[in-house]
């Protein structure tokens, strides 16, 4: 019976835990198909009345955000990519192989996750004004292929430990090469913890607004989250339109969050965030 009680009463606490995280969200939704009027009026309406779905198409009307999300789906998509190859790889290479001075590189490696990236914000933004990458998608996309980030490394890593060597081991047997091993075995294997780095990154990327803004200038390669900025004025206060132009940047993290979450949280858990 207490075990009962106990049981019920944490299913309270995080039926309620949820509502107060939703909360944001729904009203985000609500906003966006209220007239302008009804946005902080007291007692706050939760229930548009009228739907106002013309908010979206205002939304449209007021600024360009169907290029500026074709470019934040041209920088997720290749971003994306060149994670998932290169992170791959590197955990391939801590994982699998031996060579000396492995173990040093892998520390070396998880010690630049201590590092705050407005350390290396100036001399990425000379490196890039020097090869006349500014104002071009270039500094948003080819780093995510020099490696794909220390986190996804590991987390890519730490799956790639919980595979038996028997597999590596009877493939040289058979003359494959380390490339092939990779490709054919160790790849194929590793979709749960591929899907949770791609999650990690497709949200990163998709929501970057520091990088955007400091390396896109002109109005036509803006992003989605930087030009959502256009939204907000002083002499322009209407939080229904930014909020219907706001759901375009939810709804794509919501959709692969949903489709791609048992994958997702099957990835992390065979990670070392378990402690493995």
């Amino acid at each position: 019976m207490i075990a009962l009680v106990k049981r019920g009463l944490l299913y309270v606490f995080m039926a309620a835990l949820g509502i107060v995280f939703l909360t944001p969200m729904l009203w985000l939704a609500s906003t966006s198909l209220k007239e302008q009027g009804q946005v902080f009026a007291y007692p706050p309406v939760f229930v548009p009345d009228p739907v106002r779905f013309a908010n979206y198409l205002d939304a449209f009307a007021r600024a360009p955000l169907f290029v500026w999300l074709t470019n934040t789906i041209t920088i997720t998509v290749f971003a994306l990519i060149g994670t998932l190859l290169t992170c791959s790889l590197v955990a391939y290479g801590f994982a699998r192989l031996r060579f000396p001075g492995r173990n040093v590189l892998f520390v070396l490696l998880l010690s630049t996750m201590m590092l705050p990236d407005v350390v290396t914000l100036v001399p990425q933004f000379v490196l890039f004004k020097s090869l006349g990458w500014v104002d071009t998608f270039l500094p948003l996309i080819v780093p995510s292929f020099l490696g794909g980030g220390a986190f996804n490394i590991f987390l890519v890593r730490q799956f790639y430990l919980t595979i038996p060597r028997d597999f590596d081991e009877a493939a040289r047997l058979d003359g494959a090469s380390n490339w092939r091993i990779w490709w054919h075995i160790i790849l194929p294997l590793s979709r749960p913890v591929l899907i949770a780095v791609g999650i990690f990154s497709f949200v990163f990327h998709w929501n970057d607004f520091l990088a955007p803004l400091i390396y896109l200038q002109s109005e036509g390669n803006k992003t989605l989250a930087l030009g959502l900025r256009a939204f907000i004025s002083p002499t322009d206060a209407s939080w229904n339109i930014s909020m219907a132009a706001s759901m375009f940047l939810v709804i794509p993290v919501l959709l692969v969050f949903f489709v791609a979450q048992r994958s997702f949280i099957r990835g992390v858990v065979m990670t070392g965030i378990q402690g493995r």
